[in-house]
């Protein structure tokens, strides 16, 4: 009976944080909007921000998790653990572009470098299929000439997990940040 109890204040107690946490981000967002019409100002830094800057998902997601916790699941949370854990290996190094053309094995499966959010997918030029990651350092890496694995736009990726497969044994790799790349052999 105790246990009932215990189970139903547990209950009540998960149903009133969730509550907290939507009506205060409820208000957060109608006082911004508030914000945003009333003033000239912050639209103009809401446009800079927003649309003409690269608008930065990790840091988004920190301070959500910071001041709101995880995201809320209403179902129960399964523990996943990763079978794919793998470091970069590769066979040589070139200059291409702006970064590097790694020689890799065939049908090379390629790990994530750092844990991050997917801002694009799809055809880059002279690259290929092309996947940019925004790491949580706030550096876009971008993995070129490579098959995504099951990834969709702004999923979450840890690092080391398995990000996608390269089918003809030349992995582009670049590193980007505030719009200018940067050396790639301090990242790989």
């Amino acid at each position: 009976m105790n246990k009932r109890i215990e189970e139903r204040l547990v209950l009540r107690k998960e149903i009133k944080l969730l509550f907290s946490k939507l009506l205060i981000s409820i208000i957060v967002f109608l006082i911004g909007m508030i914000l945003v019409k009333d003033n000239p100002n912050m639209k103009n830094i809401l446009k800079e921000n927003i649309y003409e800057n690269s608008f930065k998902f990790v840091k988004t997601k920190k301070l959500y998790e910071k001041y709101f916790g995880k995201y809320l699941s209403l179902e129960n949370e399964v523990k996943e653990e990763a079978v794919f854990n793998e470091k970069l290996n590769y066979l040589k190094e070139d200059n291409y572009q702006d970064g590097v053309n790694l020689s890799v094995s065939n049908n090379y499966m390629v790990p994530t470098l750092e844990s991050g959010i997917v801002v694009f997918i799809g055809e880059k030029e002279n690259l290929g299929n092309t996947v940019i990651i925004e790491q949580i350092d706030g550096i876009d890496t971008y993995y070129g000439n490579i098959e995504p694995n099951n990834l969709k736009l702004y999923d979450y990726v840890e690092k080391g997990e398995l990000l996608g497969e390269v089918k003809s044994n030349k992995l582009y790799l670049a590193f980007q940040k505030d719009g200018k790349f940067l050396d790639y052999k301090k990242y790989i």
